[in-house]
């Protein structure tokens, strides 16, 4: 018997620990193979998120579609990103192997699909499929550590899965342009074959059969329909904001109102389900709460702020378009660096999740700081070090939360509690882009209008000035540059120094903006930093000894489990 359950007082029905009916000692060798399965399959599913975007100016010239470019990519995340919570409950009612081997296997379908499209619409339904499966690839693949491993010796290894994450999004970009470049557009899609189909033949293979109660389940369909018709049309509103629509259409207010209509439905079908497919009283426990409230700041502030990067290089800088999203690697390399080290310190150090969370944080928000600062006149060096610093506090964040939740919630519903982890997150940085890219370009115009010299803006007619206000081109594409150089060229001997000084403003007024943005990242940071005070330790548990019997599932006592 654990010696901690005598502190947690008298109960009818205790609650096992998550070690006794989880965590099974099982061969070295089939747990390393499988540990390299995972890990393989995350890289997959990872770095498809990335690879494409290299690709799709190669794309879009041999199927066209120009206007549903970012339809590509949001299909794949609001496909992933739906499918995430669906999956982790159903692993927990019937087990993981089965769901992540066919989570592969949609996977690989939907990769052969889309290298053999034809059309811009055959690609998005087959970039969906895709993320489907990639979804349920890497709604697994955390809660896959909790069933090899024990608590205190998951954070080594989910600090490894979540290095593989960074690993991927610093591949991505150049392995998508070298195969597109060497081969064709279709090969970006066609590699995972021979990469995935090992790892399909080894899962079915060697795959332990986790997560089973051995008890029969009433699955809540009403729950996951509700669940989708609310995360469906968030994904589609927030994608849509200010790119394809405007935030006043009928079709982004209408997908917000449809969506929050279903969140409000599926909380009321929750409550009264009998196995809810995301059980409501998960987050009363105080480990998980705050840990998902940190999760959800985090995501919004990091990933948000996080895009802006290869703008500000190459808008304010003058940096290439290449050579500004390789600036991204500094901060990808440190989220490595961090991701690793922070899970090693789990594990041996003595489980510190609090500790290390407040000091992953506070890297961030110095990291944060640092860019909040930025001007016209920043030097190289200066932007590298904020980003290499947030990259760091990202990565030392990354394996601690999802840890915590893990060790505090009972192994029957540890599935859905990890998988929920990633989707708040998803959701989260989801928001966070939408929300922060609109107060972008609102700082921008602003900025631009006082920024602008009044000969400037004699010279120039008031439609071409609110065009720059909206949509800074000039200091992204060369062709744009030259046409506005080309048409103050004609203003005679004056025009050249009107052009320069034009230019100089846009650099000004969109370093001022981007600056905003990273402030405005730097309080929601600050509020993860405040949330993760109030995040109690729970000592991270070890080997238990094996239990006879599995003891009948008692009711979620959410308090009571986070507060032993």
């Amino acid at each position: 018997m654990d010696p901690s359950s005598s502190q947690r007082g008298p109960s009818p029905a205790p609650e096992p620990l998550a070690e006794d009916v989880g965590f099974r000692p099982l061969p070295r060798r089939q747990v390393i193979l499988t540990l390299a399965g995972v890990m393989l399959a995350m890289f997959l599913a990872s770095l498809d998120q990335t690879v494409v975007g290299t690709a799709m100016p190669r794309i879009i010239a041999d199927l066209g579609g120009f206007d549903r470019y970012t339809w590509v990519t949001t299909a794949y995340l609001v496909a992933s990103t739906t499918v995430v919570p669906l999956v982790g409950r159903l692993t927990d009612m019937y087990g993981r192997k089965w769901f992540y081997v066919a989570g592969i296997a949609i996977f690989l379908v939907g990769s052969l699909l889309s290298g053999l499209s034809q059309s811009m619409g055959q690609l998005i339904v087959f970039r969906a499929l895709q993320g489907l499966g990639a979804g349920a690839m890497m709604a697994i693949a955390f809660v896959t550590i909790g069933d090899l491993f024990p608590a205190n010796e998951r954070g080594k290894y989910g600090g490894m899965m979540s290095a593989v994450f960074g690993l991927s999004s610093i591949i991505g970009p150049a392995l998508g342009g070298f195969v597109t470049d060497t081969l064709s557009w279709h090969w970006v899609f066609y590699i995972n074959l021979p990469l995935g189909l090992p790892v399909l033949a080894l899962f079915i293979r060697l795959f332990p059969q986790t997560g089973m109660t051995g008890q029969r389940h009433k699955i809540d369909y009403l729950g996951m329909m509700t669940l989708v018709l609310s995360i469906v049309p968030l994904m589609l509103a927030l994608s849509w904001g200010d790119v394809q629509y405007d935030w006043g259409s009928p079709q982004v207010v209408g997908a917000l109102v449809v969506a929050a209509a279903m969140a409000v439905l599926f909380i009321v079908v929750e409550l009264r389900a009998a196995e809810p497919v995301l059980p409501l009283e998960l987050f009363r426990n105080r480990v998980v709460g705050v840990s998902m409230a940190a999760i959800f700041l985090t995501g919004f502030g990091m990933f948000g702020a996080m895009v802006f990067v290869p703008l500000f290089f190459q808008g304010v800088l003058g940096a290439s378009a290449t050579s500004s999203g390789s600036f991204l690697t500094p901060m990808m390399l440190g989220v490595v660096a961090g991701s690793f080290l922070s899970g090693q310190a789990l594990s041996r150090l003595g489980g510190r999740y609090r500790t290390q969370a407040l000091v992953g944080l506070a890297f961030t928000a110095t990291g944060m700081f640092a860019l909040s600062r930025i001007s016209a006149d920043t030097a190289y060096a200066q932007a590298v070090a904020g980003i290499v610093t947030i990259g760091f506090g990202m990565g030392v964040t990354f394996p601690v939360f999802t840890i915590a939740v893990q060790n505090a919630v009972p192994y029957r519903i540890m599935g859905v509690a990890t998988s929920s982890t990633q989707f708040i997150r998803s959701i989260g940085g989801s928001v966070g882009l939408a929300l922060l890219g609109a107060f972008m370009v609102r700082q921008f115009s602003s900025g631009l209008a006082g920024a602008i010299p009044d000969p400037v803006r004699q010279a120039l007619p008031a439609d071409r000035l609110a065009q720059l206000s909206h949509n800074p081109q000039a200091l992204m594409r060369p062709d744009a540059l030259a046409a506005l150089q080309g048409s103050f060229s004609q203003m005679g001997p004056q025009g050249a120094a009107l052009g320069e000084q034009l230019l100089q403003a846009l650099r000004t007024a969109l370093a001022s903006a981007i600056g905003q943005v990273f402030l405005v990242s730097l309080v929601t940071v600050g509020a993860a930093l405040l949330v993760t005070v109030f995040l109690k330790e729970i000592p991270l548990r070890g080997r238990q000894p094996q239990v006879a019997s599995r003891p009948s599932p008692a009711p979620i006592r959410g308090g009571s489990n986070g507060d032993k």
